[in-house]
């Protein structure tokens, strides 16, 4: 299946999520039987975040947007398994501080953008103000309304600028989410996850499946698409993800950049400095004994 093509939302269509099952894991039938492949992937992300940053002419920037307990904190967990964390920012969005809510609602997520070069994640984003405020009613229509043209105009503008953009709505459904609840409950170390807020949302359910409707409809473009990924297995959701962000950076065709040295006259320069300290220029056990990978999950 070609997941960059299946999980997009078509520009222009209109988004129905009761009608999408956020159980589908394809072909595979666990994750034992899908951890080749998901090491594949994260491999073969931190092989392109290199060449992305060592290129330097471009970014990319991954917006997670999901319910509660919907995984995005595993997502980006996950992602930044397989790369390096020195080209990597993630930046989470709460509640805006009064400096924050005295601009544009598009101020203080511009700010997070990436740079040439590196990776940006955002852990929900600018779509929190088609969402929330839209739900609770915090703006009028007229004002909520207008935002997607906005966001629109905003993604554009980052894409003609040199940043590629990938946006993942990670979707269960209620019984998952509940699931998900009673395991922070009955788990300690999950207790620091809980908060009033995650039940006080549960009665809007259908208000916000409609906002995300309506998001993902109005807001999924060519250079700014939006994926639904079935996100009630983990690990199916992880390897989704991985697999579009790797199957977009390599269809970036990037290259390493040319050398500005003399690479001739570099290697003269390395080899007579080995003649004369009699050295080998092999790293030494201990460099060796420092490089260790994450386990992946």
């Amino acid at each position: 299946m070609d997941y960059l093509k299946n999980f997009c939302v078509k520009p222009g269509s209109k988004v129905h999520l009761r009608k999408i099952d956020p159980d589908f894991s394809d072909q595979h039938e666990s994750h034992k039987h899908a951890l080749p492949e998901i090491k594949h992937y994260v491999k073969k992300m931190q092989e392109l975040q290199y060449l992305l940053y060592a290129e330097d002419r471009r970014s990319l920037l991954i917006v997670l947007q999901g319910r509660d307990a919907a995984g995005k904190d595993g997502t980006i967990n996950h992602v930044l398994t397989g790369m390096n964390p020195q080209g990597c920012t993630v930046t989470g969005f709460k509640v805006p501080s009064r400096e924050e809510a005295a601009h544009d609602f598009l101020w203080r997520y511009h700010k997070a953008t990436p740079g040439r070069g590196q990776v940006a994640i955002f852990n929900r984003s600018h779509y929190e103000d088609v969402l929330v405020q839209r739900v609770h009613n915090m703006v009028p229509k007229d004002i909520w309304s207008r935002r997607y043209e906005h966001i629109n105009d905003f993604e554009r503008m980052l894409y003609e600028n040199g940043t590629h953009i990938l946006k993942f709505y990670l979707h269960i459904d209620p019984e998952e989410q509940l699931k998900r609840f009673k395991q922070r409950i009955d788990d300690p170390t999950r207790h620091w996850k809980i908060s009033d807020g995650d039940y006080a949302e549960r009665p809007y359910w259908d208000a916000y499946t409609e906002a995300f409707e309506d998001a993902l409809s109005k807001c999924s473009t060519r250079h700014a698409p939006w994926f639904i990924i079935p996100a009630n297995h983990k690990w199916f959701r992880n390897l989704a993800i991985s697999r579009i962000v790797a199957d977009t950076l390599d269809s970036l065709d990037m290259k390493f950049p040319e050398p500005t040295v003399d690479i001739a006259e570099i290697k003269k320069k390395y080899h007579e400095i080995v003649v004369a300290e009699g050295k080998t220029g092999d790293a030494g056990d201990g460099e060796k004994a420092g490089h260790k990978q994450r386990k992946i999950t």
